[in-house]
Parts: C-alpha cells; structure tokens; sequence
C-alpha cells in the first residue's frame, strides 16, 4: 500500500478483514473446506413411466380383454390420425375378434407396458368410481318437476388465454359483462336462491335438487320423459368458479365420519336436512351448463369425445397418461377386499382426477352403477400401454427385454 501512513493502512486493513468476516458465509474468504463441501441437490428425477415385461402386469394373464380391445377402437375415431397411434389403430380396426388369445395377442405385440409411479417413485394411488344419472324429468315445470336443468346462458363469457399468454396452458376465464366491466358469473347460491338470473334457459325439469346437484358432479346423464322417452345430456360449460367439495365440508364439521362416506350418505343426510342441505349445497360455488346430445348417443360423452363404456372406460389425468391409450387398472371392488383387474381405456378426465396414479372408474348409468361409485375409494395400480416405437422391427422378436425397476408387481 505505498502512498498510505502506517495510520491508514491499519485503518484500510481493518475494513478489509470486518467486510471479509460479514460475508465469508456467502465465500468471501478463501476456498470451502473440505470439511463443509457446498450442498448438492441430489434428489432423483422419478420417471412417470416405467416400461415393464407383461410378467409384471399384476392379473394381466387373468383378464379377458376383447371389451377393451372394442373400447380402444372407439377411442381410435378421436386418435386415429395421431403418427404415434395410427399403426395400432389400423391393426386393431382389421383384427377379427374370435377370442380372448387373439385380442391378448394384438396388445403384447403392438403396445409395450409402462408402469405408472408418482412423484416420490410409489406406485400406489386412489381409485375412485362415476357414472351417468339416470333421472326422472319434464320438457315444462310442474308441481312435480321444479328444479331446472340449465343450458348454457349467451351471457356466459369465456376468454381462452393459451394464445396471449402460452404459460398459463389451457386455463380459461369466465365471466359476464356487466356495463364496461367484466365480473364474475353467478354462483350457484346466486342462481338457486330463486330468483332465477338464467329463466329461459332451461332444458329440463327435474323434481329431486339433490340428484340435480350430483348431475352437476358427474357432467353427463340421462333424462326420462314421463312419456318413456329418454335424453343424453352431457356438459356443454361451467361458471367459472372452483369445485367444493361438500363431503369434505361434512368431515370437517364432524357431520359424518370418514367410514360413512359415500354418494349415497351425502344425499341422505342432505334430505334429511332440508334448510342445513340446502346451504351445504350453495357452499360449492360451481355450477355446469349441459346440451342435449344426438339421439344414436346412449352413453355419456368423455373428454375424448366418444362415448364411455360400462366398465371399460377410465378418467385420468392426462399430464401423465394419454387419453385414448389402454391402462391396465389393478384394484379391489368397492368396499372389499376382492380383485378387481382389468384392461381399461383412458377415454375421460375430472376436476378431481389429478395425479400420477388417479383414475375414475365408469361403473355405467342408473340407480346400480351410481350405488358402486359411491362406495369406490380404493388403492390401485396403473399400467399404460403405449405403441411400440418401431413395430414393424419389433415384431421380429417375440419378446423384449427391459430392467426390472423397483414397485413393478410380481
């Protein structure tokens, strides 16, 4: 430090070494020692989707798949024309459906297993149940049928945002104008209270507001004139506003145990609850808007836009499994300990589908198949079958070979 009194390099120096010791835990003094290395985030990556042998498909052997094999042909209409499905397809559209061989044989030779595994590598999720409604209804109000079932309103505005702003996906906002300024569309209390913001709009005439409220959560059923004729409606939009769920809002206010809930438990407790019901209900803010569908429909329509199959048709979220593709679901029947496993097709998605391995199992419509989705909350497995990359190639070999990986079921 030439030029400096003795003075001032002390004073210089002394600054140097107090800066240096307020910052030497952000390395402003030397090297790391070796004793206190920097940290290294070593958390693994888990892959979604972990390509087995069929030996590790728990009940594959055991299942007959000729219903899935009919199912995936319909998914082929909506897939059909995709690079990575259009070989599977064509095969599947010419394959004769003699017997329960030959359906298994077109799986194993063109689709290769893919186990699905959740963020922190467990392969265990929730299982859960749907089904369409099956209700009686009117074309006009009467002293039976009071409650309606609403099309969409002209005043519902709906602004897809993927275009100005790519991040947010396919998030879409709804609202009404009201003057120059756009405001949130009515809440469910908003249109049940009776003043009735959307009269015009109807459709049909329902007389029990609770099932009309479970149509709601199931998007798609079925109406029954008093003549015998009957109408497939399906979703046509939503409000806007998040799904509540009302079975959560009675766990936590101690109104009904965890073991007690069902479908079936809610609607009872609702009815036997007519002021308290009817305000559980309003709690949910979100509320559907339905179209009647063609007259050669008889199943609701999922998110593939084909319609679903009895048994055969699966929900998913599709960030992890591609509508369309085969899954192969192991679980157990609702409220036992029985195997259920079978080859299934993700042909739908939900609100509460989210998740690696989620599903919704379609048990079919009517009184029957809603009393089994009610009760479904099982554990269970997934396996997506995916077209094998190369299948003239891969056809050569009989079989392939891939690792074993941990959580595959033997």
């Amino acid at each position: 430090m030439k030029g400096f009194s003795l003075f001032d390099r002390r004073k210089i120096y002394r600054k140097i070494v107090f800066v240096c010791l307020i910052f030497s835990l952000a390395g402003c003094i030397g090297k790391p020692s070796p004793e206190r290395p920097p940290r290294v985030d070593v958390t693994e990556k888990i892959t979604p989707l972990v390509p087995v042998t069929w030996d590790h498909v728990d009940g594959w052997f055991h299942d007959d798949p000729r219903a899935a094999l009919e199912t995936f042909r319909q998914s082929c209409q909506a897939i059909k024309k995709r690079d990575k499905w259009r070989h599977v397809c064509i095969e599947a559209e010419e394959l004769s459906l003699t017997s329960n061989a030959a359906a298994r044989d077109y799986f194993e030779t063109f689709f290769v297993p893919h186990l699905v595994r959740n963020e922190d590598g467990s392969s265990d999720g929730m299982i859960t149940g749907y089904y369409g409604p099956e209700l009686p209804g009117s074309l006009t109000k009467t002293e039976t049928y009071r409650y309606p079932l609403y099309r969409q309103p002209e005043d519902l505005l709906v602004v897809d945002l993927k275009e100005i702003y790519p991040e947010l996906g396919d998030y879409r906002l709804r609202g009404r104008v009201v003057g120059n300024r756009v405001v949130p569309y009515f809440e469910r209390g908003e249109i049940d209270n009776g003043h009735n913001p959307l009269e015009g709009h109807e459709i049909f005439w329902l007389e029990d507001p609770v099932e009309l409220f479970f149509l709601h959560i199931q998007g798609s059923g079925r109406i029954r004139l008093p003549n015998g004729e009957q109408y497939m409606v399906g979703y046509a939009n939503q409000n806007g506003h998040p799904y509540r769920s009302i079975g959560k809002l009675l766990l936590e206010r101690e109104a009904m145990t965890r073991d007690q809930m069902s479908m079936q438990n809610i609607m009872r407790w609702v009815n036997n609850n007519p002021e308290a019901g009817k305000r559980l209900l309003a709690e949910n803010p979100s509320y559907v808007f339905f179209r009647v569908l063609d007259d050669h429909i008889k199943s609701p329509l999922g998110a593939l836009g084909v319609p679903l199959t009895e048994l055969r048709s699966l929900a998913v979220d599709p960030r992890t499994i591609p509508l369309g593709a085969p899954v192969f679901l192991a679980t157990t029947f609702p409220g036992t300990e029985l195997p259920l496993r079978q080859l299934m097709v993700a042909q739908d998605t939900g609100g509460a589908i989210k998740g690696n391995v989620r599903a919704d199992f379609f048990w079919g419509m009517g009184h029957e198949a809603g009393k089994n989705a009610g009760r479904m909350k099982q554990d269970g497995r997934l396996w997506v079958l995916l077209p094998k990359e190369n299948p003239e190639e891969l056809l050569k070999s009989q079989e392939l070979e891939f690792e074993d990986h941990d959580g595959a079921m033997n």
